[in-house]
C-alpha cells in the first residue's frame, strides 16, 4: 500500500494502492502515520503516487458502505493527516505523477511545493460536483496557493484543470516530465536542505502557521458539517451516481 525509499536525507513515501490510490481508510492511516514518522526520522518528505496517477481521492466505493460512527473515524483520520502534512517539521513535497481529483488535490495542497507530471493529466478540489462542500480549512489552503478569486471559482464549480494551467494559475509549482517528477521533488527537497536549518524551519512555522490555524478554528465544525452532508438525500444520491458510474469503466 506505501512503497518506501531513501534518497540520502530525502525519504520518498510513493502509494500503491491499485488501479488508482484510492484513499480508503487502510491507507489514509497508513499515510498518517508515515506523515507523523518521517517527521522525526528524516530531513524531507516526498510522497508521491503511480505513473499516470497521483491518487483519484476518496475511496467512495468503499466509504458509502460505512456507518456514520465508522464513516466519522474515517473523517477525523483524514483530518489529522492533513494536519500533520500542515504542521510537519521537515518540508514535504507532492510528487504528483498523474491526475489528482479531490482528495488526492487536497493531499498536495497541504505540502510545501508541488511537483507535478506534464500532459492530459488532471488535478482540482471537485467535491461540490459529489454534493459536498469543500471544508473551511481545505478552502483555505486552496486560497492560499490560488488567491481569493479563483479559489471561489475553482471550488463552487468543482473545476477539474490540467497541469499547464494548473501551474499557470499556481496550484502547482513546478511541471516535469512524467518519468522525471520524483526525481524533480527530490532535488526540490535537496535545495530547500542547503538552507541554514533553523531560518527555514522558523520561516517555515510562520509561511505555514495559516494552515494550522484552519484546522484549530475550524475542525469540529469541518467534520460535523462532512457528516450532516455524507448522509442528507441530496449528497446520497450524488454519491450513489459516482458508485454506479465508476462500476460501468
Amino acid at each position: 500500500m506505501l512503497e518506501v525509499r531513501n534518497e540520502g536525507p530525502v525519504r520518498l513515501l510513493r502509494m500503491n494502492r491499485p488501479p488508482a490510490n484510492a484513499l480508503n481508510p487502510e491507507l489514509i492511516a497508513a499515510l498518517r502515520e508515515a506523515v507523523a514518522a518521517f517527521g522525526k526520522e528524516a530531513e524531507a518528505l516526498v510522497i508521491s503516487g503511480s505513473p499516470g496517477m497521483f491518487s483519484a481521492g476518496l475511496d467512495v466505493p468503499t466509504l458509502i458502505q460505512l456507518d456514520r460512527e465508522t464513516l466519522a473515524g474515517v473523517w477525523a483520520d483524514f483530518y489529522s493527516l492533513l494536519q500533520s502534512l500542515a504542521a510537519s517539521p521537515i518540508p514535504v513535497v507532492a510528487a504528483i505523477t498523474g491526475h489528482s481529483p479531490a482528495g488526492g488535490a487536497v493531499i498536495g495542497v497541504f505540502c510545501d511545493r508541488r511537483i507535478m507530471a506534464e500532459g492530459r493529466f488532471k488535478i482540482g478540489l471537485n467535491e461540490v460536483r459529489v454534493g459536498l462542500s469543500l471544508p473551511s480549512a481545505i478552502y483555505l489552503a486552496l486560497e492560499r496557493l490560488v488567491g481569493p478569486r479563483l479559489a471561489e471559482q475553482m471550488a463552487t464549480e468543482g473545476q477539474l484543470i490540467d497541469a499547464l494551467e494548473a501551474h499557470r494559475v499556481g496550484l502547482v509549482n513546478e511541471l516535469a516530465a512524467a518519468d522525471a517528477v520524483e526525481e524533480r521533488a527530490v532535488a526540490t527537497c535537496l535545495r530547500l536542505l542547503k538552507l541554514p536549518r533553523r531560518a527555514l524551519a522558523r520561516t517555515r512555522q510562520t509561511a505555514r502557521g495559516p494552515l494550522l490555524a484552519g484546522f484549530e478554528k475550524r475542525r469540529e465544525q469541518d467534520l460535523e458539517t462532512v457528516m450532516e452532508e455524507w448522509f442528507s438525500d441530496e449528497t446520497q444520491q450524488a454519491l450513489m451516481a459516482l458508485v454506479a458510474s465508476l462500476g460501468k469503466k
